[in-house]
């Protein structure tokens, strides 16, 4: 009689495995889902803090300045009266940065199409290393090469390109000061460049590894050289990947503070001139006067770090627009 209750027990228990495992697989889903609803919550609610934070130290200095905060040139935020304004290190900003992405962009996706196309697979690897390694390179090892190797370096360069192309104003030189060695926006964008390189690099490379094979091979089928089949295959497919490795970039540059600071000399003006000293950023000048500034002047850089916040968002903003219309196009076109 004892036999088959113990069958009939291992029988219940064993139709009773399934609903305890579903169970506790719904159990799991419910705390996963929570639990990454949380983690975007917490990611959310650190943003709003920090615009917060910035906004609410950022008012005492914008109701004492007696000047005009976005448009106003110079930074004299404890004077009496304070009259200071971004307009000029916003510009800085914007136009390293530009300066930089043109420098960087094609060279990264260059050398991320040479490493995944090109080259064999293990050497493709062993280069892609290589690149990685520099984004390693501490930020102020940046700027002391920029400073003490790269700015007399460029000095002829900088000479050389306002003598023969100082008919365009992004290379003019009015004042003949390319002669002497320039801590100018061009050496600045040269640096940043080089910090930005290996981002895009690595992530475009990631992006066009993901492509399909069939693409490649239906190129090849069709007669395609290797660049026809980059191009027409390769850069198609990948070019949303391709933008938010540019942008990754972009927001490094617009950002990064101790290279700049060490590099850009702290004046404040507003022109393209590229090859002279005149120029700079709204992170390099936090850097180099937050330690100096009275509790107004504190203030007024907290406010700069307000606008550079909002560029900051405001160019990522962009961004995933511009890819969200051209994903919408080629679902459209798939349609």
């Amino acid at each position: 009689m004892k036999s088959p209750m113990r069958v009939g027990t291992r029988e219940t228990h064993d139709r009773a495995t399934p609903r305890a495992q579903t169970r506790r697989r719904a159990i799991g889903d419910v705390l996963f889902e929570r639990s990454v609803w949380l983690a975007a919550c917490a990611v959310l609610a650190l943003l709003i803090a920090v615009a917060a934070f910035l906004v609410w130290r950022s008012i005492p200095a914008i109701r004492q300045d007696s000047a005009n905060f976005l448009t106003t040139r110079t930074w004299l935020p404890d004077d009496t009266p304070p009259v200071f304004g971004v307009a000029a290190i916003a510009f800085g900003t914007a136009l390293s940065a530009t300066v930089a992405l043109v420098l960087a962009v094609p060279v990264a996706i260059g050398s991320a199409i040479f490493v995944t196309q090109y080259v064999p697979p293990r050497v493709g690897v062993w280069l892609g290393y290589c690149l990685d390694l520099l984004a390693a390179v501490p930020s102020v090892v940046y700027g002391l090469w920029g400073m003490l190797w790269l700015v007399p370096a460029m000095t002829p360069i900088q000479h050389g390109l306002a003598t023969t192309l100082g008919f365009l104003p992004f290379f003019a030189d009015p004042q003949g000061l390319t002669r002497q060695a320039s801590r100018s926006i061009f050496v600045v964008g040269i640096v940043l460049a080089a910090m930005i390189i290996p981002i895009i690099a690595a992530v475009t490379r990631e992006v066009i590894r993901q492509v399909d094979p069939g693409l490649r091979e239906a190129a090849w089928a069709l007669g395609a050289t290797r660049w026809e089949m980059v191009r027409i295959a390769i850069l198609p497919a990948s070019k949303l990947g391709i933008a938010g490795a540019v942008l990754l970039g972009l927001g490094r540059a617009l950002g990064e503070t101790i290279a700049v600071a060490l590099v850009l000399g702290t004046s404040f003006a507003v022109d393209f001139h590229l090859l002279v000293f005149g120029k700079n950023t709204i992170a390099a000048n936090i850097a180099t006067q937050f330690a100096e500034a009275g509790s107004l002047g504190r203030s007024a850089l907290i406010a700069s770090g307000l606008v550079l916040f909002a560029m900051t968002m405001l160019t990522t903003l962009l961004a995933r627009a511009i890819i969200y219309r051209s994903g919408s196009r080629e679902r459209s076109a798939f349609a």
